[in-house]
């Protein structure tokens, strides 16, 4: 008898943007592919002007050789003028990310190259990378959450290349609410940042793109395929959450514990250097109850004159 398959029983109503499944889900498939443009078009705003359509491309690129790595990009789409967008999701912080995004870039520049007839003319590039951490470097700056990173002179601060563009969403430190949200790109980063956490479409984003990428993000809508593939990747992801906040504990432990003992050893060192100047103070002082001189005390302990003659009762 085959076995009837049950709907798995999910805590949130929507999907979680951060996880591999949901993010391409909302935004890497053909039927939500106006999602990804609203977004793009908001991000871009000041950039470029507006993207009128978007189209998908491989999103996995080998190296010029067998031996190279390759890559493979969360989402890999060109528009109508030829321009090149690649939008990373990462989970996690890594040590060479930004590294990672400027390699990856090489791939659409290169591409370009394929052209016959080609004379070094590029299609701008943009790199795109929506993070759930915060860089290092960020850290002095909490309200700062959005770089944006072109060839730039040093001397004047003036953009020197302006078609290869990185652009990093620090998405812990976007923590405006619901009526705090100006615009209609903090209301994209507002669903990316809290979809999962929302049980209903709220007021203030009863929009049509809004309403649609709620639509999407319905696990309840989902067929038992997508379902399985989600649970997956939400494994996926609260292990590697997991994982960190472990890592994390632990470095705290670790921190607390050395802190201890450089505390601990720096406590004796202070006590015994107090306990050798008392030493050499009794010593000048039992000096000085025998008749030496100062002069002679000054010879025998290394005291100053006026250290000494502050030792006389």
């Amino acid at each position: 008898m085959q076995k009837k398959w049950t709907m798995t029983e999910f805590a949130e109503k929507y999907v979680n943007p951060f996880t591999d499944y949901g993010f391409k889900k909302l935004f890497g498939e053909e039927p939500n592919k106006d999602l990804l443009l609203d977004f793009l078009n908001e991000l871009l705003k000041e950039e470029q002007g507006r993207i009128t359509s978007l189209t998908y491309l491989k999103n996995e690129h080998l190296g010029t050789t067998e031996l190279d790595r390759k890559a493979i990009f969360d989402l890999y789409c060109e528009n109508e003028r030829g321009e090149k967008f690649i939008v990373e999701l990462q989970k996690t912080k890594q040590k060479f990310f930004k590294d990672r995004t400027l390699y990856y870039s090489t791939f659409p520049i290169r591409e370009q190259a394929k052209q016959a007839e080609w004379i070094y003319e590029l299609k701008a590039v943009y790199t795109i990378a929506i993070l759930d951490f915060v860089f290092d470097e960020g850290k002095s700056q909490p309200d700062k959450f959005r770089y944006d990173v072109k060839l730039t002179d040093i001397e004047t601060q003036k953009i020197f290349y302006d078609k290869l563009t990185f652009i990093y969403l620090e998405m812990p430190k976007f923590n405006k609410t619901l009526d705090e949200l100006e615009s209609r790109f903090d209301k994209w980063l507002y669903v990316i940042r809290n979809l999962n956490r929302l049980d209903r479409v709220p007021d203030k984003l009863r929009e049509q793109i809004f309403e649609k990428l709620f639509e999407a993000a319905e696990i309840a809508r989902f067929t038992p395929d997508q379902v399985r593939s989600y649970e997956d990747s939400l494994k996926y992801y609260r292990d590697i959450k997991a994982s960190l906040d472990t890592k994390f504990e632990e470095g705290m432990q670790k921190g607390i514990e050395e802190g201890m003992q450089k505390g601990i050893e720096k406590g004796i060192e202070e006590g015994m250097q107090k306990g050798i100047e008392k030493g050499i103070e009794k010593v000048a002082v039992n000096a000085l109850n025998k008749g030496l001189s100062v002069e002679d005390i000054i010879d025998l302990t290394g005291l100053t004159k006026e250290q000494i003659l502050s030792l006389i009762k």
